[in-house]
């Protein structure tokens, strides 16, 4: 059975996001004239059925302070991956952290993790204690500064999907 009138007023209200409450089921619920129980009863359905496929959050670094961010990618050996992604992954300050294939000759790279700083000196410092943690001083990285800030929003289902090119954009400070 596919998705009923109050399915897609769920769906329609969290494409505008969960309110940052203590118990946001329950206010999403109030908003929809349902019980917080139902609420999650129905979550778990469109889980189930793939509409809803994940949830996140969407941190708004800038409006934090944090205006430099790095995409730090790592040349890793397959043997050793797994290990330094899980030390990566712990540490506070990396916000993303995957794997991926090497697109070889021109991208050798296979350990991918961002990291936010106030400035280009503090992500730097901030890399350099993730490459000791993460035992990397020895595989070739690359350092990928952010250049422009795309707008960020969260999941929209049933909408196509923008691309980078008619997606909203905010220039930054490099």
């Amino acid at each position: 059975m596919g998705p009923d009138d109050i399915d897609r007023r769920l769906i329609a209200a969290l494409e505008d996001g969960l309110p940052i409450v203590p118990r946001p089921y329950a206010e999403l619920g109030a908003r929809l004239g349902l019980g917080e129980d139902e609420i999650i009863v129905r979550l778990a359905r469109l889980i189930e059925l793939g509409l809803v496929r994940r949830f996140g959050v969407i941190v708004r670094h800038r409006a934090l302070g944090y205006r430099a961010n790095a995409m730090v990618v790592w040349d890793v050996p397959a043997e050793r991956i797994a290990t330094a992604a899980q030390r990566l992954a712990a540490l506070p300050f990396v916000t993303l952290c995957y794997r991926r294939p090497r697109r070889l000759p021109a991208w050798p790279y296979t350990l991918y993790c961002m990291i936010h700083g106030r400035d280009r000196a503090a992500v730097m410092t901030l890399i350099e204690r993730a490459t000791e943690a993460a035992g990397l001083h020895d595989v070739p990285r690359a350092v990928l500064f952010s250049r422009r800030c795309f707008k960020q929003c969260g999941a929209r289902y049933g909408a196509p999907p923008q691309s980078p090119d008619t997606a909203g954009t905010e220039e930054t400070a490099e």
